[in-house]
């Protein structure tokens, strides 16, 4: 079976500014910095054979310090600058191909961008703002008033529709700006660091919304940020960027528990596992289980074979149903009871195989029993031990 075509194709770009910026892609000037080959051709090389895939649905983090290029990178996506040399495309479509007019319609018709000013008109109502997109589209007036409508209610800002954008927080101006870019119901959003004006709290906020209208949307996100706790809480994936070179690709697990060189690890040094580990990377098979079929004297004799006072309850349809105790199996086998369908049993502390340490802790800490892992149909997966938890945590920190 083929792997899906990546949304995003992105083949060894390059972006140099200055005359005769070819120059500086001779094969001569390869093992050269940026610094060197800024000192011997005046050229400034912004972007150094960048080459990345994003999938669709997928939040594509782009993260490096003010120079590395990031910002560069998302505008030659759609060429708001005209890379130098390399591909883009975009299912599967050569954007450096495209004509003005194609360019135009691409733009309007599968990209929209959200910007760290917000670049809100003034003058125009809420509502007018999210509804700009749709104008320049050509809708008529109540079309795009309803679909603006609809996308201020998804980013939370109903009651809001008349108010101008200097009567509002810079959270809200930002809502706004977000609003409008989901307007036009794009397939990919450009997203240059959204949120780096913001207080922190009100940025936490707006992290979590993204993360939350993510789960209902699966739009593919490219996320440009300086912040490495933004882009471990957000990305799917993670690029990092230095001198105009992505020097790491990976989820947040492997960045920071697997960085390529010094520069990165000091850049994670700081980061707590339990904030990048998942629940699936702890968790153990569940060996010992008894089932609804079985009898209460049957259920006794695999607890004491193991010596445990308690084990998970499986249904005939192979959900979850709790936590059966030693106690429990006695009062049943007192009662009389053939098999286990219908025993009361204690509920189970469930939790998701994408769960965080960080999230998982404060769970472990109110049971006694393991942790259950779960699928989406409530199926057991495996089971967390508070020991597994302490491992994760303090594994990675030993082998840093």
């Amino acid at each position: 079976m083929h792997e899906p075509a990546p949304h995003i194709d992105v083949q060894g770009l390059w972006k140099v500014f200055g005359d005769r910026p070819d120059r500086a892609l001779d094969p001569g000037f390869n093992s050269k910095s940026r610094t060197e080959i800024q000192d011997e051709l005046g050229l400034v090389v912004a972007l150094r054979d960048v080459t990345f895939r994003v999938d669709r649905g997928q939040i594509f983090v782009v993260m490096g310090l003010s120079g590395s290029g990031k910002s560069t990178l998302v505008r030659t996506l759609i060429r708001l600058v005209e890379p130098t040399r390399g591909s883009v495309r975009i299912d599967g479509d050569d954007v450096l191909s495209f004509s003005p007019k194609q360019l135009m319609q691409f733009r309007r018709q599968k990209i929209a961008m959200v910007f760290q000013n917000y670049g809100l008109l003034p003058h125009r109502s809420v509502l007018d703002n999210v509804a700009l997109g749709l104008e320049i589209r050509g809708l008529d007036k109540e079309t795009r008033y309803r679909m603006a409508s609809d996308s201020i209610e998804t980013v939370g800002l109903s009651g809001w529709e008349d108010y101008r954008p200097r009567e509002m927080s810079g959270g809200m101006q930002q809502r706004v700006g977000l609003a409008r870019a989901l307007a036009v119901n794009p397939d990919m959003l450009l997203m240059d660091e959204p949120f780096s004006g913001l207080d922190p709290l009100i940025r936490r906020e707006l992290q979590d919304e993204l993360i939350s209208l993510q789960t209902k949307l699966q739009k593919t996100i490219v996320f440009i940020t300086h912040d490495l706790n933004e882009a471990l809480k957000i990305g799917d994936r993670i690029a990092v960027m230095r001198d105009g070179e992505i020097i790491q690709e990976g989820s947040p697990e492997e960045i920071v528990t697997l960085p390529s060189d010094e520069y990165v690890t000091e850049f994670v040094q700081d980061v707590s596992r339990a904030k990048v580990i998942q629940a699936k990377a702890v968790m153990q098979e569940s060996e010992v289980v008894v089932y609804e079929r079985q009898g209460p004297r049957a259920a006794l004799h695999i607890m004491d074979s193991h010596s445990l006072e308690a084990v998970f309850l499986i249904a005939r349809d192979f959900t979850l149903r709790g936590v059966l105790t030693k106690d429990r199996v006695m009062e049943l086998i007192e009662e009389g009871r053939r098999t286990l369908e219908g025993a009361d049993v204690d509920p189970a502390t469930t939790t998701t195989p994408d769960a965080l340490i960080e999230d998982i802790i404060p769970i472990a800490a109110r049971t006694r029993h393991p942790i259950a892992v779960v699928g989406d149909t409530h199926a057991l997966l495996g089971e967390i031990r508070s020991g597994a938890l302490l491992a994760g945590m303090s594994e990675g920190e030993q082998e840093t």
